[in-house]
């Protein structure tokens, strides 16, 4: 295995790790009571108001260069990949846990697999040892997100016997803030939000990349539909920043239509501000770039 290899499973391993993180801050805002859309739009702006300066600084001789027809991709593109299905991730976070989130996340080959034979874009042959290691791989990772969903065991934790969380201990099992009807609604949520991910993939990629694209990452399907509007205007900074203004903007509306209760917006010195920052900063823009450079490449 060459250095560039290897540095690319650091990256991702470094990129599992990060969105570990997101996805536990941004559990705990939303237990304290943060909303859901008001969260997604502060992560959002957050990210915007980083990366816009330094696109007005660095590119701004560019800006003029870029065509309606590609603002219009770049608009649709962040309300599908970034406004809908961050929204749609929140809410599955909500009803359920960060555990079971990202273990949902492991369904995307799956269901990026089971598109692909529908539209004829991936051929199994059952016959060979890589068609049967798709097919069971597939099996496992649905089984495993269908445990995770209907089955709950008990509590593993030994720090829920300690008195400061004994109101919490009594027949809390895996579901200890969610009801079971709310945990499997969101763990179908996040497979809902999972399916729109591998829907892009499968339009928009390769048929040879398809499946194995999204092994790294959940989300590198998303970022194989950027990786073709950046083929057409293949400017990174432009690309990603246009991305996070126009999520903004739509999460800004649906933040307001959504939540009308304008107390909800105030924002509290507290671990939510934590997660906002964390979101904003390391997420939206590290991973993205990250990301995007990857697939670029």
């Amino acid at each position: 295995m060459d250095a560039a290899s290897k540095k690319a499973y650091v990256i991702a391993i470094v990129l599992q790790v990060i969105y570990t993180g997101f996805s536990v801050l941004s559990k705990v805002a939303l237990d304290n009571g943060m909303s859901i859309f008001v969260f997604n739009f502060y992560r959002q702006a957050t990210g915007s108001l980083i990366l816009l300066p330094l696109a007005l600084l660095f590119q701004r001789k560019n800006v003029t260069s870029m065509p309606l027809m590609l603002l219009l991709k770049l608009f649709l593109c962040a309300l599908f990949g970034n406004t809908l299905s961050l929204n749609v991730y929140n809410v599955s976070l909500k009803l359920t846990s960060a555990t079971l989130v990202a273990a949902a996340g492991n369904a995307v080959p799956a269901v990026t697999l089971c598109m692909a034979l529908l539209l004829r874009m991936e051929v199994v042959n059952l016959r060979s040892s890589s068609g049967i290691t798709k097919v069971s791989g597939a099996a496992l990772c649905l089984a495993g997100v269908l445990v995770m969903a209907f089955y709950a065991g008990p509590g593993l934790s030994p720090v829920s016997r300690h008195r400061a969380f004994a109101a919490h201990a009594p027949g809390s099992g895996a579901h200890s803030s969610t009801s079971k009807e709310a945990w499997i609604v969101g763990t179908f949520l996040m497979v809902i939000n999972n399916m729109a991910w591998s829907l892009s993939a499968v339009w928009q990629v390769d048929r040879c990349i398809v499946f194995t694209s999204v092994l790294v990452h959940p989300s590198m399907s998303y970022f194989h539909l950027q990786a073709r509007i950046l083929k057409e205007f293949p400017n990174r900074m432009l690309v990603a920043v246009s991305l996070c203004v126009f999520s903004a903007l739509q999460s800004l509306v649906v933040a307001a239509v959504a939540e009308r209760d304008f107390s909800r917006w105030k924002q509290r010195l507290d671990v939510s501000l934590v997660a906002i920052a964390y979101n904003g900063f390391v997420v939206t823009e590290e991973c993205r770039t990250t990301c995007k450079r990857g697939v670029w490449r």
